[in-house]
């Protein structure tokens, strides 16, 4: 061993963005990857890591609102600190702090918190928010708090850039509500990614919303109209049009693992990302839980409003990964890439994470011989995973 050169030097089963090497080796120096392939001689390793499973790229989780007891919505450092914690032991190394439909104070509230303090996490990182409402349709709000729910004014762009200062990466509405195709226009003008959701748009008005720059489907099947042969609704226009992602909740309760097959044959690649819409009782014990206001229990492995509907989930990304190999039919490398690459590319990330390969950050994950996270690094230095 060398001091002071940081070169790290993984051996294993390594996922490419397309394939698998079987036989693979990952230099890191410092932050940066320095080399992934074949294994070769390197001189100066100051640690070597043989790995019993897979080595992969870190995760990137777009829509988040909680884990390990606290909300984003608690709008506190200590809330984010747990987040980032719960979410880093299950392979996510940088995540969207995403706010349930509540009142504009509690809101700013969360916001600024997450602008202040998402810099100090100290397990994954913080990229930015995610504004789920609550400018949304109230007959598709699904655990969004029915009180808090608006229609967005012409001053309300102008406030949720101005709270968020630069950290509004996505934001969740309606488009067929009232004013809601002029801030789709100024949303995305200002670089913010506009998903629709919680939402009755038919075929028409979601094309409409494309065409004034909205380009991402939230958790799709879930809170919008459903596909039809004679009006394909929300769900059937974000499957035939390639302009628009989706994100998708892989647990098997949010969408059938037949129409989880179905989405990963139609979308194209990078078009389908993996999401966890996890909730505070992640890894926690079943019980009740708050969410926007709501009661919400947390039971055999579903979260779920008192009249049973669903509520979030209780999945970690890691877990979604598993589940949408299994269930679409399609190889392990695949399914990371939908949780890893496409959300980096959705986020504009993808130059510097999202895959492995040599000048991007080093942000990777092991995994023992079962797929399970064992260990996890961002920007080239091991992060302590408590799972």
């Amino acid at each position: 061993m060398v001091n002071g050169t940081g070169r790290k030097v993984f051996r294993g089963k390594v996922i490419l963005r397309e394939g698998m090497l079987e036989d693979g080796m990952v230099v890191t120096v410092g932050e940066r990857i320095e080399y992934v392939g074949s294994p070769l001689f390197f001189e100066e390793v100051e640690e070597e890591v043989r790995v019993e499973g897979w080595i992969w790229p870190g995760l990137i989780d777009l829509h988040v609102h909680g884990a390990g007891g606290s909300d984003v919505m608690d709008g506190t450092p200590e809330a984010l600190h747990r987040i980032s914690n719960t979410l880093v032991a299950h392979g996510v190394t940088g995540f969207l702090a995403t706010t349930v439909t509540m009142d504009k104070p509690r809101l700013e509230r969360a916001i600024l918190n997450t602008v202040e303090h998402a810099s100090s996490a100290k397990g994954a990182e913080i990229l930015g928010v995610h504004l789920e409402g609550p400018w949304i349709c109230p007959a598709k709000r699904g655990a969004q708090n029915p009180e808090y729910i608006t229609d967005p004014r012409s001053a309300d762009a102008k406030w949720v850039l101005d709270v968020a200062q630069g950290n509004l990466r996505l934001i969740t509405l309606a488009p067929e509500r009232p004013g809601a195709l002029d801030l789709i226009r100024r949303l995305s003008r200002q670089g913010v990614v506009v998903s629709v959701g919680h939402s009755s748009a038919t075929h028409d008005e979601v094309e409409a919303a494309v065409e004034a720059g909205a380009s991402h489907v939230t958790h799709i099947f879930n809170g919008m109209t459903g596909l039809h042969h004679r009006e394909p609704g929300v769900a059937g226009t974000a499957m035939a049009d390639d302009r628009l992602t989706v994100e998708l909740i892989g647990d098997g309760f949010h969408v059938h693992p037949t129409v989880i097959k179905l989405l990963a044959r139609t979308k194209p690649t990078d078009g389908l990302i993996l999401i966890s819409d996890g909730m505070r009782a992640v890894g926690q014990p079943e019980g009740f839980y708050d969410l926007g206001g709501l009661k919400v229990r947390a039971e055999g492995g579903k979260a779920t409003l008192e009249d049973g509907s669903l509520a979030g989930s209780l999945l970690t990304l890691d877990r979604a990964v598993h589940n949408t190999a299994r269930y679409a039919g399609v190889p392990l490398w695949k399914a990371v890439r939908m949780a890893s690459l496409a959300p980096a590319r959705r986020l504009g990330l993808d130059r510097d994470r999202g895959s492995l390969e040599a000048g991007k950050r080093a942000d990777l994950l092991t995994t023992d011989e079962y797929g399970r996270v064992t260990r996890v690094w961002i920007r080239g230095r091991e992060v302590p995973i408590h799972s």
